[in-house]
């Protein structure tokens, strides 16, 4: 690493000079150590990555503060080229991101967003097209492609079609250039990229017919607020497992469009962490922001049974008290193989897949070998029922969800299933790729209700007029909830957190409108109105259903 400067010998440089690029390299070593190291770090548990994350954290602050104090010792000297300069802007933009995944801090976005930002406005990148070296284009690719994820997950779809312009360029002159073996591979990223983008199937537009970006995160006027005076339970959404396991949908960088979905419906607006702690231009990756607004996730794109239990035990085993543990599941059903011998509750109807890939005994999957019993890459309602000792809140989005339908409560801890249509009409069906409708009812109400009603686009002054009449929707559903005499106390026992007052709210409308429309009049296009059939019986919800409808 501490070569010189071609045609640069040691005699030739003062001491002070030559201490400056030995410390340098020291750090540019330190720092892809640690950076490396983080793979060996466990993905689960909240504690044992924070120490290591914090000396990663240190290291580049002072590595990258370094070179810009010393920038012209280590032009002279070193011979540093802006590519390596944007290769640690780059491994910096990748830790907050990755202290973001770990955190469910959103504000670390922001902060991942403006060092990718800066690599882009500085060309930092601009000179590795010039250099006969095929593993830096790819790195630019790559850094392309980290970007994209980071600006889909702050909404900035103007810049990541602008983005994604950019790097199909880039793939074009990369494959021109070289005889490579992962063109294939740099195109389908474009094409999972390009199919997110369009996967909302209703757009919002402005009078120029541009299209306007909308936020679905949590904002302070989003949740209707309690009464006063209303007593409702006083827990705590803290952990959420979000996992993705369905054929065929969209999907990008491990994220499934309903999982990215999900896990915006679990989030608040993310804020400048610059801003909020004065301190802005500067890198500052030990600061934190004061309190925890979200819940921590786990996302978890096709996992296997064995990581998805792992996960969820930790998860389970750290959840503080008077807490809420959350649990997504958007997977491919999977049904019963036929009569079984062994009648076993909980494991009778099947469940949602999880993955096979990787479970494979000498070349034969086990599946194959034990066809009699019941089915091992699933997850069964039973398998949960052990975590039911705390506070549980459960959606399942499958065409099995019907197998949790009778999730037994054998703890008495408060517990919430939330359970998707099992089949939908065809042209529901036909859309299906581009994300369930059910998920799409929990994280937008008003993109989905657009969406049964066949609008693929809407004008900005009639979102925005729906959307009050949904507010009004919203606290009248809220109240018809806190005032019932027969609703499931679990509805009340999770009431007071927002997150989760908000999901049951949806779910509820996502019920009545899917119940009083034509093309969804069999039961299994509908979520089982067990809990909440009195609430949607109600004269007045109809009514302002009505009025949304007529705009």
């Amino acid at each position: 690493c501490c070569a010189l400067k071609s045609g640069t010998t040691e005699d030739d440089i003062p001491l002070a000079e030559r201490k400056t690029v030995t410390d340098f390299c020291y750090l540019l070593d330190k720092s892809k150590q640690l950076f490396n190291g983080l793979r060996d770090l466990p993905q689960y548990g909240h504690k044992q990555w924070q120490s290591y994350f914090g000396r990663t954290f240190d290291v580049y602050t002072k590595l990258w503060k370094f070179q810009q104090q010393h920038r012209q010792v280590l032009d002279n000297r070193y011979g540093l080229k802006r590519w390596q300069i944007g290769e640690v802007a780059s491994k910096i933009g990748q830790l907050y991101y990755h202290y973001y995944l770990r955190t469910s801090e959103t504000s670390y976005l922001n902060e991942a967003f403006s060092f990718y930002s800066a690599i882009r406005q500085r060309s930092y990148y601009f000179q590795v097209n010039k250099e006969d070296r095929p593993e830096l284009v790819v790195k630019k690719l790559r850094y392309y492609a980290r970007y994209i994820v980071v600006c889909l997950l702050l909404n900035k779809m103007d810049l990541v079609k602008v983005l994604v312009k950019e790097l199909s360029e880039e793939i074009e002159d990369y494959t021109q250039r070289f005889n490579t073996e992962d063109q294939l591979e740099w195109n389908l990223v474009l094409q999972e990229v390009a199919a997110f983008i369009e996967a909302d199937p209703t757009v919002v537009l402005n009078d120029n017919n541009s299209m306007v970006v909308i936020t679905h995160r949590l904002q302070e006027e989003s949740a209707p607020p309690l009464e006063q005076g209303m007593v409702v339970g006083q827990l705590v959404l803290a952990d959420a497992l979000i996992i993705g396991n369905c054929n065929n949908q969209v999907k990008f960088s491990e994220l499934t469009i309903d999982m990215f979905r999900m896990l915006q419906a679990l989030e608040r607006e993310p804020v400048n962490l610059a801003t909020q702690t004065s301190k802005q231009g500067t890198l500052e990756p030990n600061e934190k922001p004061a309190k925890r607004e979200n819940p921590h996730k786990y996302l978890l794109y096709k996992p296997t049974f064995s990581q998805l239990f792992t996960f969820l035990s930790a998860s389970f085993k750290e959840l503080p008290a008077n807490s809420v543990l959350l649990i997504y599941l958007s997977a491919t059903g999977v049904f019963p193989s036929g009569h079984s011998d062994y009648e076993v509750g909980g494991y009778d109807f099947g469940g949602v897949l999880t993955n096979t890939n990787r479970d494979i005994v000498n070349g034969e999957t086990v599946q194959k070998r034990i066809q009699a019993q019941k089915e091992m890459h699933c997850l069964h309602p039973g398998d949960l029922f052990p975590f039911t000792r705390k506070p549980l809140f459960v959606i399942v989005d499958s065409s099995n969800s019907a197998a949790y339908k009778n999730f037994t409560n054998l703890f008495g801890q408060p517990l919430v299933c939330l359970l998707s249509p099992t089949m939908y009409p065809k042209t529901v069906q036909d859309q299906s790729q581009r994300g369930s409708l059910f998920t799409l009812f929990l994280y937008s109400p008003l993109l989905a209700f657009s969406s049964v009603c066949g609008l693929s686009s809407i004008q900005r002054g009639v979102w925005e007029r729906a959307q009050e009449f949904l507010r009004k929707v919203f606290r009248d559903i809220g109240q018809m909830i806190t005032r019932s005499r027969t609703i499931d106390q679990a509805f009340l026992q999770f009431f007071g957190d927002e997150f989760l007052r908000l999901l049951l709210i949806r779910f509820v409308f996502c019920s009545a409108v899917l119940r009083l429309h034509k093309l969804f009049r069999m039961p299994y296009s509908r979520p089982p109105p067990k809990a909440i059939r009195h609430i949607l019986k109600k004269k007045k919800f109809f009514f302002r259903y009505t009025v949304i409808s007529g705009l």
